[in-house]
């Protein structure tokens, strides 16, 4: 065994000086803390080596991926599946496929009735769409009650607020789970197409996703971001 490994690191010295470089190199403080309130609300370190892949492409030129920016949204290819395969229940319980919704724009919104944000974004929702609707645009929105338990009415409950308290017009569908073991498929999708901060866990209610009219996944916006910070994004959308 011996006499092999020292065969192989005879074989690759570049490899070999790599590995010695990188073990004498002392600790980076290039760290990130990746830290964000899941359901469990538990704040989770993540500690990652910033510099290790730039050592190693230095001494070996092992070609890596970059590093990402904690808390960007990053656009990535998930090819084996479409917004339009999907189909997903209303919020009176009855079947929609999306491919009814190809050729528009879509924002994909995760909703609830008491957090400290619902007001805002309801009322800014309802505002965009009233006017985009004629133009190609569509909301999205999905209960879930997985934050702070802020959404722990039923269907019809969730509707009444909603569509009376403030005129929402556009789909309301069926409570969902958008983080854990029972994630509706459809948000999986969402998450792996647009994955951002610790592999794509849905930080709090009213987290966004835009669509475009082909039906790609082109921007995840923070739960802090109001939709009409992001009406010039749906703009460009809708003018292609």
């Amino acid at each position: 065994m011996a006499s092999a490994a020292a065969r192989f690191f005879s074989a690759n010295r570049a490899l070999h000086g790599a590995s010695r470089a990188i073990r004498a190199s002392p600790p980076t403080a290039a760290f990130c803390h990746a830290s964000a309130k899941i359901s469990v609300g538990l704040p989770i370190p993540v500690p990652l080596d910033l510099n290790f892949a730039v050592k190693l492409r230095k001494y070996v030129g092992v070609v890596s991926k970059p590093v990402r920016t904690p808390g960007a949204a990053y656009a990535t290819a998930a090819t084996e599946k479409s917004i339009y395969d999907f189909t997903v229940k209303d919020i009176d319980g009855k079947d929609v496929s999306l491919s009814k919704f190809k050729g528009k724009v879509l924002l994909f919104v995760n909703v609830a009735s008491q957090c400290g944000l619902t007001s805002s974004n309801y009322t800014e929702l309802s505002h965009i769409y009233d006017k985009y609707k004629t133009q190609g645009f569509e909301i999205l929105a999905f209960p879930c009650n997985q934050f702070g338990g802020q959404e722990p009415g039923s269907n019809s409950e969730i509707k009444e607020f909603a569509c009376t308290r403030f005129k929402a017009e556009y789909p309301i569908f069926d409570k969902i789970d958008v983080n854990g073991p029972n994630t509706a498929p459809l948000y999986q999708f969402l998450k792996s197409s647009a994955g951002g901060f610790l592999g794509g866990l849905i930080k709090w209610n009213f987290e966004k996703f835009l669509v475009d009219k082909n039906g790609k996944v082109m921007e995840r916006y923070m739960p802090t971001t109001s939709p009409f910070q992001i009406e010039k994004d749906i703009q460009k959308l809708l003018a292609v």
